[in-house]
């Protein structure tokens, strides 16, 4: 479908695109925004010809939007140390929902069995996408 359907109005904007660098100045708003689609074209296009790509970011989008509608309410975090606690808390939050986990049995089984990881590979056992399931499920 991408490449019957996209390819064709790719083509017509590059082609749009090359003819208008030309014309439109460099230093005007949509000059600028020209010259970073141009310099950007490669990945731009690159869902194109892989169909395993997602064409949109809104898994992305989605998790972190709780995170972006509070922020006004973090605004004046005690420390920055507090905020980089925050936002490490919220991160490890998100990607174990973004593995299939229910947060908060994930965050309890995490603190109850990092203190005894104490190899690198301990700790990456528990990360949330090497977390198994069926182990955070028995908890």
């Amino acid at each position: 479908m991408r490449q019957s359907r996209s390819v064709p109005v790719l083509n017509e904007l590059r082609s749009w695109l090359d003819i208008n660098l030309l014309v439109v100045p460099p230093k005007s708003t949509l000059g600028k925004a020209m010259n970073y689609l141009h310099k950007q074209w490669d990945k731009f296009t690159v869902d194109a010809t892989n169909g395993r790509l997602r064409i949109d970011n809104n898994l992305c989008e989605n998790a972190v939007r709780p995170f972006m509608m509070g922020r006004k309410s973090w605004l004046f975090a005690n420390s920055v140390a507090g905020a980089n606690a925050s936002a490490n808390l919220y991160s490890l939050v998100e990607t174990a929902k973004a593995n299939g986990h229910e947060p908060y049995a994930y965050v309890k089984r995490l603190l109850t069995e990092l203190p005894s990881a104490n190899t690198l590979e301990g700790i990456e056992r528990l990360l949330p996408f090497n977390f198994k399931p069926a182990v955070l499920n028995a908890a």
